[in-house]
């Protein structure tokens, strides 16, 4: 692999953003508490490569609590993920390690701050790594506290925590996550996995969802370097810091919510008291947002089309992207109920997410319990939804915990040998959303920059990920699609 930083900036010059609305614009003028519901694509083109300089700022923050120690297959899988993840840096990466217990501390480099990526660095971090050794307790507050201040000091534009733990947060009183987590939103990505059988899968989501990042986890500890490698790969890829996504209301409506809903769910703040939301790291890639907007139909005319808000997407910083029109999104107040009973295709597809989601966390709760029949009957809801999503691979994942009878129906059986760590792993993949259906029940075909933002989604070849059908390589798997434009 070459590590070299590209010198030329000709990819972020040339980088393009294109944004589409997708919506069922009619709403009952006779509702208690109309709100409208559309779901933004956001696309990103051309974005592939570097920039000029580092463009990642790098920690690793990796489980060393006592529960590390057994099996020993965990602690060696977990420093083969670190060492894999170090290799792929690219010279000049600022980079550090953080050996994580009840406390936090970097065992690389041995000098205050990060280190900058060569050939001797990253041999050196990968000895450092091989020799740590487990002990202790768990305080992930403090790991991501570390983090922070490491990344606070440098000047890459994406900074990035790679975090691994085994465990549960058992000593939250000594740094509050709640806290830290509202200190770090907004200043780095982080994902989390989790290894072993003891995590806590609705810990890591809390953590990834509100630091823009995912959560995901192995089944074999073995597989882990591997997978650290093709996040990496993926990472690497990433040359626009971040996006600004501005909702700006007309009189009489007012923004509830905005959240991504694709590829991973996570939520968005707005930032200080404006409709301003960022959204962080991007490479070749689409992402999808739910909006949802109150509106007051009171003295607003009736059977024709009003504009409910303006979307617009910026680069702040000064990154170099052509940047999409404005898009509107409209409301058309009527009293016909066959009209204002439908919902948009993307809408609704998002929707069964949540509640497969749901689902999936009250059947953990359950079996939490001892409650199998519970557990059982919401795996089958969750079975159900993700037929009817045509979901092949939750479907898959769900499989592992049920014996599925009728799909459609939702019957299902569970397996006599599920684990709890099987229902973890489960509300983790649960957070990776399918792309979804075509764009075509809103408000029309939308001119943005980078061609069109949504289209029909085909199965890639590689790994049967649904991917857009515009899209150059795979989101999931990064295959390439030959022919693509």
């Amino acid at each position: 692999m070459d590590r070299e930083t590209p010198e030329a900036d000709e990819v972020t010059a040339q980088a393009a953003v294109g944004l589409e609305i997708s919506q069922w614009k009619y709403l009952s003028s006779e509702a208690d508490d109309p709100q409208m519901h559309a779901i933004l694509s956001v696309r990103v083109n051309g974005a592939e490569g570097g920039g000029r300089g580092p463009v990642l700022a790098q920690v690793l923050a990796v489980d060393c609590s006592s529960s590390m120690t057994w099996p020993p297959e965990k602690l060696h899988a977990a420093q083969q993920a670190a060492a894999a993840a170090i290799r792929m840096l690219s010279d000049g990466t600022p980079f550090a390690v953080v050996r994580g217990n009840e406390k936090a501390a970097v065992v690389y480099p041995g000098t205050p701050g990060m280190a900058r990526a060569d050939d001797r660095s990253r041999a050196a971090a990968e000895r450092a790594v091989h020799r740590l050794v487990a002990g202790g307790g768990t305080c992930i507050g403090a790991w991501l506290d570390l983090s922070h201040r490491l990344l606070a000091e440098q000047d890459a534009p994406i900074g990035h925590v790679l975090l691994l733990t085994d465990g549960k947060n058992q000593h939250d009183e000594r740094m509050p996550l709640a806290k830290v987590l509202e200190n770090c939103a907004g200043r780095f990505v982080c994902d989390a996995w989790g290894i072993g059988d003891g995590w806590d899968g609705r810990e890591l989501l809390r953590i990834t969802r509100r630091l823009h990042g995912s959560a995901s986890s192995v089944h074999e500890e073995a597989a882990l370097p591997a997978e650290y490698e093709k996040l990496m790969e993926r990472l690497l890829t990433k040359t626009v810091p971040e996006l600004e996504i501005t909702v700006t209301p007309m009189a009489g409506a007012a923004v509830r919510y905005l959240k991504q809903v694709y590829p991973t769910e996570a939520q968005l703040i707005p930032e200080g008291g404006t409709q301003r939301f960022v959204t962080r790291a991007w490479g070749d890639e689409t992402r999808r947002y739910q909006l949802c907007l109150s509106a007051d139909p009171a003295a607003r005319p009736r059977h024709e089309d009003l504009q409910l808000a303006v979307v617009t997407v910026e680069a702040p910083g000064g990154t170099e992207v052509r940047l999409p029109p404005p898009q509107p999104c409209v409301v058309h107040w009527t009293d016909n109920p066959a009209l204002s009973a439908r919902t948009d295709a993307q809408v609704e597809h998002f929707e069964h997410h949540q509640r497969l989601g749901e689902a999936i966390a009250t059947a953990t709760d359950a079996h939490r319990r001892g409650e199998r029949d519970l557990a059982e009957r919401n795996l089958g809801w969750a079975v159900r939804l993700a037929h009817a999503m045509g979901a092949d691979q939750q479907l898959g994942r769900l499989a592992r915990l049920v014996e599925i009878d009728d799909a459609r129906a939702g019957q299902v059986r569970l397996r006599s040998e599920v684990t709890a760590v099987d229902f973890e792993r489960l509300i983790t993949a649960s957070s990776h959303s399918t792309y979804g259906p075509a764009s075509g029940t809103g408000t029309g075909s939308a001119t943005d920059a980078a061609g069109p933002g949504g289209g029909a989604a085909v199965p890639c070849p590689s790994c049967a990920h649904q991917a857009p059908a515009t899209a150059r390589f795979c989101p999931s798997c990064r295959h390439r699609f030959p022919g693509r434009p």
